[in-house]
């Protein structure tokens, strides 16, 4: 759902602008409290893999197909605030290095995709969660739900905003509606991919699942009777949390297959608001982006390199910026701890 330059009015990219800067830079307050020596590199991890999967459209319908928005993935994983500053570090490498999504319009991707998925993402999961218990099929499910429910949940708040300054005159209630059918089938896309993933991060390292900390589940005793008693039990017993060094060096190879092998078999139907933009007719209102010329720009397509060495390279470069992002809050979050203590 990247919007390009020329969906928005001045007044709504610039408004949207304001609120996604507002919302990061709490995230980035948020963030220190969440971000720890396990967190911080799996964070990083965690922005790589979103715009790895990002690039992997599959089908949902004939002719559209959908990808991962990531913000309820990131926030399972690594805690909400942090979930936000991921995806925008993702929309902003795409944005800047790929021609993805307009640069006018940064402010309310950041909003729609970033904000609206991992905060409603996030309450669902913690909802759904408190009554699944500390299993990993109760997470996994609560996951789901959670990826499921954010995706129309951000397409209706992009309707708002096209109702609020679209600059074209098409009924909402279409807009709406259409936005709503496509991107539920979507969400049903991005709920399996987070609940998969999720799953699997809990089967070999639970202590690096954000969501899953606190969490307690019940005993139940069974007697010799057949009778059964649910009593309260401690949280989940986990191995001595170590370092996640050898964890994200595995998650960094198989993000870079996805991107530099996998991202050649994706769908190249467009995807669930081009689709709608051009079923309704206000696609024509979208103008090329800034940067339309360079050679990464539609992930190679302009400058003829591969689409797998393109994904690599926006891999490498998600990792580095969000990399030297997260440990400079984390780092920060010390030097403050330490400060209050002295």
């Amino acid at each position: 759902m990247h919007v390009p330059d020329g969906f928005f009015n001045a007044v709504v990219s610039v408004s949207a602008g304001a609120v996604a800067a507002a919302g990061v830079a709490v995230c980035l307050r948020g963030a220190r409290r969440e971000l720890d020596d396990r967190t911080a590199p799996m964070a990083g991890l965690v922005a790589a893999f979103v715009f790895a999967v990002q690039m992997l459209n599959f089908p949902v319908a004939a002719g559209t197909s959908g990808h991962l928005m990531g913000g309820a993935l990131a926030a399972v994983l690594v805690g909400p605030y942090t979930a936000v500053l991921c995806v925008a570090v993702v929309l902003a490498v795409q944005g800047f290095f790929f021609a993805d999504g307009g640069l006018t319009a940064l402010g309310v991707n950041i909003t729609i995709m970033g904000i609206v998925t991992a905060v409603v993402g996030w309450a669902v999961f913690r909802l759904i969660a408190r009554f699944a218990g500390g299993s990993r099929g109760g997470l996994a499910a609560a996951a789901f739900a959670g990826a499921l429910v954010s995706v129309p949940a951000a397409a209706l708040v992009f309707t708002l905003l096209f109702w609020i300054g679209g600059n074209a005159p098409i009924a909402v209630a279409d807009v709406a509606l259409a936005m709503g059918g496509v991107h539920l089938l979507i969400g049903i896309g991005e709920g399996l991919i987070t609940a998969l993933t999720v799953s699997t991060v809990l089967a070999v390292r639970p202590d690096l699942v954000f969501g899953a900390r606190g969490l307690k589940r019940s005993l139940v005793l069974r007697g010799a009777d057949g009778a059964t008693e649910q009593v309260p039990a401690q949280a989940p017993r986990q191995a001595a949390p170590g370092r996640p060094g050898r964890f994200v060096l595995g998650g960094i190879a198989v993000t870079a297959l996805l991107a530099g092998i996998v991202s050649f078999y994706a769908s190249s139907s467009p995807d669930g608001l081009e689709r709608v933009a051009q079923d309704t007719g206000f696609g024509v209102v979208a103008t090329d982006h800034q940067l339309v010329g360079q050679p990464l720009a539609d992930y190679g397509e302009a400058g003829g390199i591969p689409v797998g060495v393109a994904g690599l390279i926006g891999v490498a470069v998600t990792l580095a910026v969000g990399g030297g992002l997260f440990f400079a809050v984390r780092r920060r979050a010390g030097e403050t701890r330490e400060s209050v203590g002295a």
